[in-house]
């Protein structure tokens, strides 16, 4: 990654994968082209099956680790090597605004801990803009790990990380400690995701879905009942 944007901070950009070997050069060409300083990239692999395991061996952007199946391992195992102040989880199917660096390190100097952006789906239909509106909103049941999530290290460490008991719901929960202990910026910026899940399993049925998991999560439904959840009603 080329060039130096004297006003941003360094960033530790963490991604998990798992079978993701279509995503995969497309994501780091992307992120090549829009990054305006040297950051530490890190990808942790859960297991992928796929082949992506393969191809990241020949991938000279980054580092590369493997874990345990599970975003929250895959993520705290990132953490655990990473070396900047900032750290920056984002997933693979994601498209990052132009000025993300800028837009962190902003948050950042203004004395947020933690943040993220707004959200808009790579296709367009009503249903999904309307979902994505609402990421603009500050409050935790508009939160989700598809709108990328930076934070301190130090609040971080505090934090003990993601809660690895969690494979559903993982990141809403973690981000609920944010919001407890620290203060959380929602930028102006949109991240582009990935709508494949939505056409696979039916745009209002999974909306209905995630709704539900983020609202038993809301009122204290623990990592057994979310995953029993996810795992019986989502494709």
């Amino acid at each position: 990654m080329t060039g130096t944007l004297t006003n941003s901070l360094p960033l530790s950009i963490i991604i998990p994968v798992l079978n993701e070997i279509e995503h995969l050069p497309h994501f780091f060409e992307h992120l090549t082209r829009i990054s305006q300083q040297q950051n530490e990239v890190i990808v942790v692999d859960g297991g992928s099956t796929d082949g992506s395991w393969e191809w990241l061996q020949n991938w000279k952007g980054g580092k590369v680790f493997r874990s345990k199946k599970g975003r929250a391992c895959q993520m705290n195992v990132g953490a655990q090597h990473a070396q900047a102040d900032l750290i920056y989880f984002v997933h693979i199917d994601s498209r990052l605004p132009k000025d993300f660096e800028a837009s962190i390190s902003n948050a950042y100097r203004k004395g947020f801990d933690a943040g993220c952006f707004q959200l808009r789906f790579e296709t367009s239909h009503w249903l999904l803009d309307s979902a994505a509106a609402g990421s603009r909103w500050n409050h935790l049941l508009c939160r989700g790990g598809d709108q990328s999530l930076f934070v301190r290290r130090t609040l971080f460490e505090k934090l003990s990380g993601f809660d690895e008991r969690y494979t559903i719901c993982e990141d809403i929960h973690f981000i609920r400690q944010l919001y407890r202990h620290g203060k959380f910026a929602v930028m102006s910026g949109k991240i582009t995701t990935s709508a494949r899940r939505f056409h696979e399993n039916g745009i209002l049925r999974l909306l209905i879905h995630f709704g539900i998991l983020h609202f038993s999560h809301w009122w204290g439904a623990g990592p057994d009942f979310l995953s029993a959840y996810y795992q019986r009603m989502v494709r």
